[in-house]
């Protein structure tokens, strides 16, 4: 009782930790992606926080899998490092008997990957997509922003506005330069407003300017000057939606067995399984050679992970690319996971059942190479 509540505690402090720690970088990266793609004007401003959101949702089931496995390791590091490690064995616990503890720990971490990485993870990924989505189908002038040059929907014109009204229906000192098949057309103009035309169509008319058109390179441009010019302001063809497996629900994907949504499937079935697994891993990952750096263990650990979870992913691209059946995309790197696992217990236990036997050795050897009393070594 008091191993398993001394463990239980430990673990439970270092999650915390770990957890914040990669949540915090995590959403440190996506928030400096996301904003330069606002100021790029790939995403609206607007939109930023909740795509952040979204995003954070999507990468928790990495985040906890990883939290998982560096906390069990953390924290039987430091058990071996304390010679904490050394006292349970001499008490008669082995190797075996962190797994139940260890797994008591993991198993609501894996139920909540499981819910996240199956069911709210695709449904965030929707939402995601659906506020790119909108973004992309504004057209010219409501992607216009006072005092920058923005292009238009086309790539053919690019619109620069010194003010628009809150409403975005007036706009002051308007510049617009269009460019089709080398004709360059530009037009300036004091100010306008946006227009709806009964036959169909949206319009920026244009008051009290003038327009320069001319072939690109050479040196002759007309000038003409309005009182009234109107621009039709063409937005951009509604996509279809997209058809990514990632986006699909989880019933979509077992209903529709293509080889996309197979290893979609498989990566999202792995995740859970890869939590569980991990957690177990780290157990004999955890051992620290006294006559070794002991951050060397670390080092080989992060790397078996890494390895691990490329081979995942490595099995999700060949069975959505139809050159693996599924069951084997699923089960080969899981497989080979708890082999390896059982074959570290057995060799960590090996060795730890000759401890009592070298402590043993040791102290019969000191007792028959201690002096008797009455002996002329003792005397002298």
């Amino acid at each position: 009782m008091l191993f398993q509540q001394a463990l239980r505690r430990d673990l439970f402090n270092l999650a915390g930790a770990v957890f914040a720690t990669l949540f915090t970088v995590m959403v440190t990266t996506t928030s400096i992606r996301l904003l330069g793609g606002a100021a790029a004007n790939r995403l609206a401003t607007a939109d930023v926080l909740p795509l952040i959101a979204f995003a954070s949702v999507n990468y928790i089931p990495v985040l906890m899998v990883l939290t998982l496995y560096i906390t069990v390791l953390l924290a039987l590091t430091r058990a071996y490092r304390d010679s904490e490690m050394v006292v349970w064995f001499a008490s008669g616990l082995s190797l075996r008997a962190w797994i139940r503890p260890v797994l008591a720990f993991a198993i609501p971490f894996v139920v909540l990957i499981a819910i996240v990485s199956l069911l709210v993870g695709p449904w965030a990924s929707r939402q995601a997509s659906e506020y790119k989505r909108r973004f992309e189908l504004r057209d010219d002038v409501s992607m216009v922003a006072p005092g920058q040059f923005r292009e238009s929907v086309s790539s053919n014109r690019v619109f620069f506005v010194e003010s628009v009204d809150e409403a975005q229906a007036e706009v002051r000192n308007v510049f617009v330069t269009q460019m089709r098949e080398g004709h360059l057309t530009v037009v300036a103009s004091s100010g306008g407003r946006i227009e709806t035309r009964p036959e169909g169509g949206r319009f920026l008319v244009l008051e009290d300017g003038r327009r320069w058109d001319g072939q690109w390179g050479e040196g002759a441009y007309r000038l003409m000057e309005f009182q009234r010019y109107g621009l039709l302001l063409q937005p951009k063809p509604e996509p279809g939606a997209e058809d990514s497996a990632r986006l699909r629900a989880t019933t979509d994907l077992i209903q529709e067995p293509s080889a996309a949504n197979r290893g979609e499937l498989i990566w999202r079935l792995s995740l859970p399984i890869s939590g569980l697994l991990a957690a177990l891993l780290a157990i004999p990952l955890a051992f620290v050679n006294p006559r070794v750096n002991q951050s060397v263990n670390l080092i080989v650990a992060m790397l078996i992970y890494v390895i691990y979870n490329n081979a995942n992913s490595l099995m999700q691209a060949w069975v959505s690319q139809g050159r693996l059946p599924f069951a084997v995309g699923l089960l080969t790197t899981h497989v080979l996971v708890i082999s390896i696992i059982a074959f570290m217990f057995w060799r960590r236990m090996s060795l730890s059942r000759l401890w009592p036997a070298w402590l043993s050795w040791r102290r019969t050897r000191a007792q028959t190479e201690a002096p008797k009393p009455n002996s002329p070594e003792a005397s002298a």
